[in-house]
């Protein structure tokens, strides 16, 4: 390994264990243990050669936004046998490539992505793993169902042989405080404890992928099962 990498490779190791280290206080101030939460590092505009020292470090999944980019890092093995999530916006004419090429889709939002994962699952006889994205400020930049409309979505979903809902998944708004993150990451836990009372066949409603880059010590006081990090792990995107 050249200098260049060792040098990067001790970086990536210092602010990986600098996550986990608050993760863990997070998790011990609300009473849970770090087992019960997931390190996504999320990989977008990374190179796989970067990708892959990342993986060799305590980091659970890996979160690709671009399904270009995903290609790249698994023809590369750039995860190491490590899961990926798909947790971008899926345009329905990518759903092709992205069915059981990932373990989960976090970021599914329309009954039309809902069904073309169905024909595309049902093509390659699978069950594909989704998350429910939620748009909890309602925010027009940014995708997910709104709460309101959440049930009907999943009811699209829950008919469908061929996916699993696993739970929920949001970008909630950025806050100036941790109180106020923490409003929107207690809004998604008890949507999600609502839907269990909705008793669909296909969902088990164990997952809560919520928290990034400044939010998942909020995140993690308030549930979260994944956080989602990129910035802080491999620093400012240079592309």
């Amino acid at each position: 390994m050249s200098f260049i990498m060792e040098s990067k490779l001790q970086e990536l190791t210092d602010r990986v264990n600098a996550i986990r280290y608050r993760m863990e206080n997070a998790a011990k101030g609300a009473g849970r243990a770090l087992s019960e939460i997931s390190l996504c590092a999320a990989c977008k505009a990374q190179p796989s050669n970067i990708v892959r020292l990342s993986a060799s470090l305590p980091v659970d999944l890996f979160g690709e936004n671009r399904m270009q980019e995903m290609r790249e890092h698994q023809m590369a093995d750039a995860f190491l046998g490590k899961p990926c999530h798909f947790i971008g916006h899926l345009q329905t004419n990518k759903v092709r490539q992205v069915v059981g090429a990932v373990e989960v889709i976090q970021s599914v939002d329309r009954v039309r992505l809902v069904n073309a994962i169905q024909v595309e699952a049902a093509r390659q006889k699978l069950v594909q793993e989704i998350l429910i994205e939620v748009n909890l400020g309602q925010e027009d930049s940014k995708a997910g169902v709104h709460a309101q409309d959440l049930k009907p979505l999943m009811e699209a979903a829950a008919a469908c042989d061929n996916i699993r809902i696993l739970g929920l998944m949001a970008i909630p708004p950025i806050t100036q405080t941790e109180d106020e993150a923490r409003r929107y990451f207690a809004n998604l836990r008890t949507l999600m404890e609502q839907a269990k009372t909705w008793q669909f066949g296909n969902a088990q409603l164990q997952v809560l992928s919520m928290g990034m880059t400044g939010s998942y010590e909020a995140a993690i006081k308030e549930g979260a099962t994944i956080i989602r990090v990129g910035r802080e792990i491999y620093g400012e995107r240079v592309r």
